[in-house]
């Protein structure tokens, strides 16, 4: 630890205080005693587990990563004024008299838009960072200019990708200020409500809301069903709203009804093809297999995630899921390793993730705290060495 640092112990008092949270009350809701809590804040107990971490850091509603502090984070990660022009493009409620009049035709808005929405599947975050801002004011100026139906998707779509980005990057309060614009863009209609509930529901759960997000996106999955749309679009948005659910379940540690919407989920992609994109970033049989890794990693089911994982990456649908899919799977797969005690293949998964989507890997706060665990851990992978060196991990760090 650096001088200055604040200790973990310390950032867990603060963000306890911030909760308007007791020691009592953080003891209750992770099942511990006030006298554990009370240790680890005065620094006599030390959170040396990832799993233990990322118990305390969901109760208070931050990224694990808050909690380990500035040693995790990468050298080249977001600063804060990429999020800061995030956080101004949001916030500008209102357009100049004369932006109207100015808007971007429609199909050379689209093109950026799916410009933004390939470099977001590609784990390029930094880049999806610097394009969103002006991409948020032209899609608000198009769909003020009354461009109809066909602006209001590429809004939704801007939002989305807004929220997506944001949580990837531990900024789950923001997204879920710009998942919710495009809920209100949407405006009832089934398809678009439905494709904006995706981030709403992925950003409620980032900030501990799991039960919240549950009933989002098991509402929009109804709807978009009783809408009737017999498009490609219907059930593929359906079952993606059911994967999103059954992670929200999961989160609170609801096995049965995580087990249930994954079937669901796992029988609407038994019909579709999952080589169809539709702005979703594709939706068939693996999409759900890697969700049941993820759904039993946050379970603590590490045995269970492993054995789906290794059995996943072998089939074609696999290699479909675009790099960001693939590389944020990986990191759940690192995380399941380290929950069955496998520190070389947690290492070697990581090293993996990082060899196809680096800013996935650096970039997150959970995956940096992956790292930081499987370096704690013991001896770790040359590509483990080789991402704490460049992620700005201090040797000390990687040693305790």
């Amino acid at each position: 630890m650096t001088s200055g640092e604040v200790p973990v112990g310390r950032r867990v008092a603060q963000w306890r205080v911030r909760r308007r949270m007791t020691q009592q009350m953080l003891a209750d809701r992770l099942g511990k005693s006030k006298s554990w809590v009370d240790k680890v804040e005065r620094g006599v107990r030390s959170l040396d587990r990832f799993s233990v971490i990322q118990d305390v850091a969901r109760v208070l509603r931050v990224e694990p990563a808050t909690l380990v502090g500035r040693e995790s984070r990468p050298a080249g990660s977001v600063d804060v004024e990429g999020v800061d022009g995030l956080r101004a493009a949001l916030a500008r409620y209102d357009l100049p008299p004369a932006a109207t009049g100015s808007a971007a035709p429609t199909p050379d808005l689209g093109r950026r838009v799916e410009h933004a929405w390939s470099a977001y599947q590609h784990a390029r975050h930094a880049q999806v960072m610097r394009l969103v801002p002006d991409l948020l004011d032209a899609a608000r100026r198009a769909h003020a200019a009354g461009g109809g139906h066909g602006t209001t998707g590429l809004l939704v779509r801007v939002y989305r990708i807004t929220a997506s980005v944001l949580v990837k990057l531990g900024e789950p309060d923001v997204a879920w200020l710009a998942a919710d614009r495009a809920v209100a863009v949407a405006a009832g209609d089934p398809g678009w409500t439905a494709v904006a509930a995706v981030p709403l529901g992925q950003a409620l759960r980032a900030t501990g809301r799991g039960r919240l997000a549950t009933m989002v996106t098991i509402a929009a999955a109804n709807r978009i069903a009783a809408a009737h749309d017999r498009s490609s679009a219907g059930p593929t948005l359906g079952g993606t709203l059911w994967v999103e659910a059954a992670l929200a379940a999961a989160s609170c540690g609801d096995a049965h009804s995580a087990a249930e919407w994954l079937g669901l989920a796992a029988e609407i992609a038994g019909r579709v093809d999952d080589r169809h994109d539709l702005h979703l970033g594709g939706f068939g049989p693996a999409t759900v297999q890697v969700a049941h890794v993820a759904a039993a990693v946050e379970l603590g089911d590490g045995g269970e995630a492993v054995a789906r994982h290794e059995a996943v990456i072998g089939t074609d649908g696999w290699r479909r899921l675009p790099v960001e899919h693939r590389a944020a799977h990986l990191v759940d797969a690192a995380r399941a390793y380290l929950q069955i005690g496998d520190l070389l293949r947690a290492g070697r998964t990581l090293t993996e993730a990082d060899r196809i989507a680096p800013e996935e890997v650096r970039m997150r706060p959970l995956a940096r705290t992956v790292i930081g665990e499987v370096a704690r851990g013991g001896p770790a992978p040359a590509g483990v060495s080789h991402l704490t060196t460049a992620i700005g991990l201090t040797r000390r760090a990687g040693q305790a």
